[in-house]
């Protein structure tokens, strides 16, 4: 783990914290993308009643790396991601798969993140870093995954985590 981060406003960068705390069901505590139902606020127009797949955001520090280096520095919390790893494939995680960290608190991933607009936003030509399309058409989504929290617990910059995969056969990553 590199950093955590939480804003209690819908805005598209979180503030760094030196812990977060992972509540079941909801997310993370003070968050604005908290909650059972959907927060985001695109999400909430379709359908304010559907369940939120989207609690935490998890986001690989090599990532930020590769964008620095493609003349976009981009900072922690930057981009949005409330935990930022390190050394974890995240994008090649399953469905289902759990994350274990060292309080208990547990999350499981859902799938990845769908990056939008308020990315290019936020930076012109960061959009067509982390939304890629391959030769044969599809799309290489590499803004990070999401996921819900089964177990609640703390979570902290220097903590380690586990990742206990699922039964057989493994489902990839697709957009939530």
């Amino acid at each position: 783990m590199v950093a955590v981060a939480a804003s209690p406003v819908h805005g598209f960068s979180k503030a760094l914290q030196p812990q977060i705390e992972l509540v079941a069901g909801l997310g993370v505590a003070g968050d604005a993308h908290a909650g059972a139902t959907v927060k985001h606020r695109s999400r909430v127009r379709v359908d304010p009643t559907a369940p939120n797949w989207r609690q935490v955001h998890l986001l690989a520090a090599e990532l930020l790396d590769e964008l620095a280096a493609a003349g976009h520095p981009v900072a922690p919390g930057d981009l949005g991601e409330n935990i930022l790893t390190h050394g974890l494939d995240l994008i090649a995680l399953p469905v289902d798969a759990r994350l274990v960290f060292p309080s208990g608190a547990t999350l499981r991933i859902t799938g990845l993140r769908n990056p939008c607009q308020q990315i290019e936003d936020f930076q012109a030509g960061l959009l067509g870093q982390v939304l890629v399309r391959r030769p044969d058409g599809s799309l290489n989504r590499r803004a990070g995954i999401m996921a819900v929290v089964e177990t609640a617990g703390a979570v902290a910059p220097d903590d380690t985590v586990r990742v206990v995969l699922p039964d057989p056969p493994h489902r990839p990553l697709e957009r939530v």
